[in-house]
């Protein structure tokens, strides 16, 4: 297990979907409405059991290659209209940011959606972070977190895990996304919680355990 670099400032990584913000909801209705204008048939509800990986990844199920750029923009399009004001907070997500900032850290929000889209949903429900990197997935999450010096990062999905591992940073896992406490364990998570609500008492366990400045 990775642990805090004796003297390192505190630096903490969040995944957004499903780890910070409910969007469903409003992902959902986002593919409703390109499945109407397209009249291409989009399994919306199968879609938002399954989110984490790029908006791309997705398409693919439901476009020809050749679309998939051109309504993956419409997406994005239409997705400030009509996902951002539907999304709120997990249970625990504001209360784990303040946590990291109570113990004088930094945060960033490392994710795989657009990144004005997820500053979006950051600034509709007043979550403020000190970076923000998008568009990135499993490996990818590894290269932003060291750039940023993360030592610790949060996420629901197997590729959050990835993600922190490509880092050296602990992965904290929280099942409230598309897997399981026990898959979580499986696939070599750190630390498992069931939701953010734990993760102030699991930091303050985890910086008291840490190694104290030597000299």
């Amino acid at each position: 297990m990775a642990a805090l670099t004796p003297g390192a400032p505190l630096t903490v990584g969040f995944d957004l979907d499903m780890t910070l913000l409910d969007t469903r909801p409003g992902i959902k209705a986002t593919y409703d409405a390109i499945a109407a204008e397209t009249g291409v048939w989009i399994d919306s509800a199968l879609i938002v059991t399954r989110l984490g990986p790029p908006l791309e990844a997705e398409l693919v199920n439901w476009f020809p290659e050749e679309r998939v750029d051109e309504v993956a923009d419409r997406y994005r399009e239409l997705y400030v209209h009509i996902a951002v004001p539907a999304c709120v907070p997990l249970p625990g997500a504001r209360e784990a940011v303040a946590a990291v900032r109570g113990h004088g850290g930094r945060v960033v929000v490392v994710t795989g959606k657009h990144g004005p889209n997820a500053r979006l949903h950051l600034d509709h429900v007043g979550i403020a972070v000190d970076a923000l990197i998008g568009s990135v997935w499993a490996q990818q999450k590894g290269d932003a977190l060291r750039g940023e010096g993360a030592s610790v990062y949060v996420g629901d999905h197997l590729g959050d895990i990835t993600g922190a591992r490509a880092a050296d940073a602990l992965a904290v896992a929280v099942a409230t996304g598309p897997y399981g406490v026990r898959a979580l364990r499986e696939a070599g998570a750190d630390a498992v919680l069931p939701d953010l609500t734990a993760f102030p008492d699991w930091l303050a366990g985890h910086l008291a355990s840490a190694p104290s400045p030597v000299g």
